[in-house]
């Protein structure tokens, strides 16, 4: 394994910094905080920079809140000085090592590896494979062990002063477990953690067709029974390396298909699954009713066709162009965000 020790250097640079509050700010310069930290932007730099220098930065209070859709999670809420910007200054220096480590079929929150390449992937081992095992993590990010972590960390990065504001970061909620949802670091320390499952997969039990999705994971084969052994192996591994436990694991046939990354996946043809499609038609009719067709709406709009245009759907876009009573504005504006090409 390729370790990494001299990185504080060009951690700490002022190059690093400002691309980092480059990052951090990017589309929200119409916020207050936003505003306030442009104004002394050089002095809140140098500041920042210096408390790491001397060991004394500490992460801030977080604000929580809950979301209920698909589940109820806490997400935990930083503010944009100095955490975000902290936040990003790490990953612009640890973020090309990982992801150098990931394996080519771990897909969430890596650059260029989004929901397309993920589902495509799925479409070609569903095709070539006759039974599917998958699998997924009860209360993945809040079950994260803070040691564990640290550990895998502690094994490619050898520079103590990233290490130590990595496990101040890590250790910020408290306890022993929970990666705060929220935390830009908190997305690539998921990925972290979940690709010593990906190593395991590939190297020690050397099974090939193998996808992963954060904590949603599936393999493919043609033998049913060894599937269902690879489970109990493979549960025996998250529950002792990793401290986590399983919420799911089924082995079930292609042909039936599996619902999987926000889809429902055949071998000929991709269907949105219910879940998302309740979601999202909820997102759209709410716009028709209340005739909003402002910026917020647009971006509604288009993640929502971000999502469509990938799967056979025209149906369910052609529901909302007959609603009755819609206004004839809404309706351009439906078949403007959810129809073109």
């Amino acid at each position: 394994m390729k370790t990494h020790k001299h990185l504080w250097d060009k951690f700490i640079s002022i190059e690093n910094f400002e691309i980092a509050a480059k990052k951090a700010i990017k589309s929200k310069k119409s916020r207050k905080s936003v505003q306030d930290f442009l104004e002394n932007k050089d002095a809140l730099l140098k500041k920042l920079r210096d408390d790491l220098i001397a060991g004394k930065h500490k992460t801030s209070v977080y604000k929580t809140f809950d979301i209920y859709e698909p589940k109820k999670r806490t997400i935990y809420k930083l503010p944009l000085y100095p955490d975000h910007i902290l936040h990003h200054a790490l990953i612009n220096v640890l973020g090309p090592i990982w992801k150098n480590s990931f394996i080519r079929d771990s897909y969430a929150c890596i650059p260029g590896r989004g929901l397309l390449a993920a589902s495509q992937r799925t479409m070609h081992f569903m095709r070539k494979n006759k039974y599917v095992l998958q699998c997924d993590i009860r209360k993945f990010f809040p079950s994260i062990n803070h040691d564990v972590v640290m550990d895998i960390l502690s094994h490619k990065i050898h520079d103590r002063r990233i290490l130590r504001i990595l496990d101040e970061i890590v250790r910020s909620v408290g306890g022993n477990n929970n990666l705060p949802i929220g935390n830009l670091t908190s997305q690539w320390l998921g990925n972290v953690y979940m690709n010593e499952l990906d190593q395991f997969v590939k190297q020690k039990l050397r099974w090939h067709d193998y996808i992963r999705y954060c904590d949603d994971f599936c393999l493919y084969g043609n033998d049913k029974r060894e599937l269902h052994k690879m489970a109990i192996v493979i549960e025996d591994f998250v529950n002792e390396k990793l401290k986590l436990t399983f919420s799911k694991s089924v082995v079930r046939r292609t042909r039936d298909g599996i619902a999987f990354i926000g889809y429902r996946h055949f071998r000929k043809y991709i269907l949105i699954r219910k879940t998302t499609a309740g979601k999202l038609k909820k997102r759209i009719m709410n716009i028709i009713k209340h005739n909003d067709f402002g910026k917020q709406s647009m971006g509604q709009m288009a993640a929502a066709f971000g999502w469509l245009k990938w799967c056979h759907s025209f149906h369910f876009r052609q529901q909302f162009l007959n609603v009755p009573g819609m206004s004839n504005r809404a309706r351009m504006f439906i078949k403007e965000h959810l129809f073109h090409d």
